[in-house]
């Protein structure tokens, strides 16, 4: 590592010869793969951006000309090359870098993101903001291919095209491949095509040809043939852009003179570039998708098949009950917007091909796609993270809840996420949902409970959200049948005096152990709406004060549905509402997370006592069985 150890910021970059890049890219990918095999975190996307970003930094004059990562999760080749190198033993945990680009985090993270195909429409701001302003700065957008499928990039490109700015869009294709016949021809004609005399000439030639029309017409139809033969499509120049590729991304000798060529063009530019997920790293290129995102792990030897996790995660819940629910009934069909394995949809779409819809990275579509079927009789389950329907908002309000569609909305990553933090926190999917008539939001506690309300949900002829977490619950086995719970229904699960604690979801489970201390009601709520106003007024009635406690924003969440049904019937009760504070939760160890938000079974303790610590009758510690 002795050449990247000289490079603390991109000026030492632009300091060496074009000869040392390519030594430097090798041990940039060695540094990468040794770095995420040590902490996790993604790593066959950032393997198949190291030579893009060295060209990039080498080219461009950073941080003053600005890069947007479009999701952001292959930035850690950029990390290192903007000083955070030695940081980079502390990716994804509490206190540390984060896995996705964060302006707090660096002035050379133009823009923060996580969340697809915002890219070129920041760029766009940004370089439009520079001609108002006077200021000679390029805007970059690095896009994937994936990331390209979503709406919001193409209502960019629209925009972008007749801006008439400095905007350069790069397209990192690495779903194809540059056979080697036609390697050296692409790369002699992205340079040509990115050069000043081609388009000058090119212009100078439309500007000759069009007092006469014919020859215009002929030439420019002529033009986009040839073109259309040599490079994918001409879909981009439509759009107004100066299409220029595709050109080999781990060819530093193609990609340097190209972005040196485009960088004095004037007006929107679209470069295409092929990469290879996993490059340099054989088992990664043989399976970009189990080094998509691992844990650690030896790069000698790869990932190991991992033993059978002790508990089933809420994730592999659903994918089962989707499964069987389908066998049951043929009107059951499943959709996710690029999410297949992580919703845990990949049994399902073997076993019911036809029934499984993967839309892409187009959330909006995908919710009013499931809108379209239900209105013709079918029973669309959508699959989808919390933090990704905040995407899909309006679609949900409009076209499913509006028209009373019986969709159901599996809510995986519900909560806290852990080392892809605030940008993946399901945080806000309670107050956001139940504000909108017509829908039911259920929350399980365990895994019997998810696969039951899954069921439950299923059954209704409205639309209904179930939320669950990422990762595993208390380890409650779930029971083969399809049997639902009853509609809107909680349950008290441990009698107390004087102070109930209301629980809505997977903190049941801290709820009942704080219980204990404080010899305190428990009631298992499972619904945060509709809320069992019953069961509600019979406890308030029977208590001197309540606490809710839920994974969510505490600001119109759960508690604020319990405070407000206590109001409209006239109930004047304490209530304590725990849930997370009104701030955005940085990545780290969710265990942790949750404490510091004073939702595991210590925080939920204190918070009890120092707010009703006069009616609370404190409980001894339980005594341990030694032998």
């Amino acid at each position: 590592m002795a050449m990247l150890e000289t490079i603390n910021d991109p000026a030492d970059l632009r300091k060496l010869p074009r000869a040392q890049l390519k030594p430097l890219a090798d041990e940039l990918r060695a540094f990468v793969l040794d770095s995420v095999s040590r902490t996790g975190g993604h790593l066959s996307s950032n393997l198949g951006t190291v030579e893009l970003t060295i060209a990039l930094h080498y080219v461009f004059n950073t941080p003053y000309d600005r890069l947007v990562w479009d999701v952001g999760h292959q930035t850690y080749p950029h990390k290192i090359l903007t000083g955070r190198r030695d940081r980079m033993n502390s990716l994804r945990q509490l206190g540390g870098l984060s896995g996705f680009p964060q302006r707090s985090e660096s002035e050379y993270d133009a823009f923060g993101t996580a969340h697809s195909s915002t890219s070129i429409s920041a760029a766009l701001g940004m370089a439009l903001a520079a001609k108002q302003k006077g200021e000679n700065r390029k805007a970059v957008a690095i896009i994937g291919d994936g990331a390209m499928s979503a709406g919001m990039a193409f209502e960019a490109l629209n925009n972008g095209g007749v801006a008439e700015c400095d905007l350069l869009v790069i397209l990192n294709d690495n779903d194809m491949s540059i056979s080697p016949p036609v390697g050296a021809l692409n790369r002699y004609l992205a340079q040509l095509m990115s050069g000043q005399f081609y388009a000058a000439a090119k212009s100078v030639g439309k500007n000759v040809l069009k007092v006469a029309p014919p020859l215009f017409e002929f030439a420019k139809r002529l033009e986009e043939h040839t073109k259309g033969m040599i490079v994918p499509a001409t879909l981009f120049e439509k759009f107004g852009f100066n299409y220029i590729g595709p050109i080999d991304g781990h060819d530093l000798d193609s990609l340097v003179p190209t972005l040196e060529n485009i960088k004095h063009l004037k007006g929107p530019q679209f470069l295409h570039v092929v990469t290879k997920k996993g490059q340099g790293y054989k088992l990664a290129e043989a399976d970009p998708v189990a080094y998509h995102g691992p844990g650690k792990f030896d790069p000698a030897v790869g990932i190991l098949n991992p033993t059978a996790p002790p508990k089933q995660t809420f994730t592999q819940v659903f994918g089962q009950w989707l499964c069987d629910m389908a066998a049951k009934d043929s009107r059951l069909v499943g959709i996710t917007p690029a999410m297949l394995i992580g919703s845990g949809m990949v049994d399902f779409q073997t076993q019911f091909p036809t029934r499984c819809y993967d839309v892409g990275i187009a959330e909006q579509h995908s919710v009013t796609f499931a809108a379209g079927l239900a209105c013709e009789g079918l029973k669309p389950v959508v699959a989808i993270y919390s933090t990704f329907l905040q995407r899909a908002y309006d679609q949900l309000v409009h076209d499913v809840a509006l028209q009373n569609l019986p969709v159901v909305f599996a809510l995986d990553r519900a909560g806290l996420v852990g080392a892809d933090g605030a940008t993946h926190a399901g945080a806000y999917d309670i107050p956001f949902l139940r504000c909108v008539p017509n829908v039911s939001i259920a929350c399980p506690a365990d895994e019997r409970e998810c696969r039951k309300l899954l069921s439950t949900a299923f059954e209704q002829s409205h639309p209904v959200a179930v939320r669950y977490p990422r990762g595993a619950g208390a380890g409650v086995a779930t029971e083969p049948g399809l049997e639902a719970l009853p509609f809107g229904k909680g349950e008290v699960r441990r009698e107390g005096k004087r102070v109930a604690i209301l629980a809505f979801g997977t903190l049941l489970y801290p709820a009942l152990a704080a219980a204990e201390r404080l010899n305190a009601t428990v009631v298992n709520m499972r619904w945060a709406k509709p809320i069992d106003v019953a069961l509600l007024l019979e406890v308030a009635g029977g208590h001197e004060a309540l606490v809710t406690v839920e994974e969510g924003a505490v600001i119109g969440g759960a508690g604020s549905a319990v405070g407000e049904a206590l109001q409209a019937a006239g109930v004047l009760k304490p209530l304590l509402q725990l849930g997370l504070r009104d701030e955005f939760i940085e990545h780290g160890d969710p265990g942790k997370l949750l404490a510091l938000q004073g939702l595991d079974a210590a925080g939920i303790e204190a918070s009890v006592l120092a707010r009703f610590g006069d009616l609370v009758e404190r409980m001894p510690p339980a005594l341990k069985v030694v032998g």
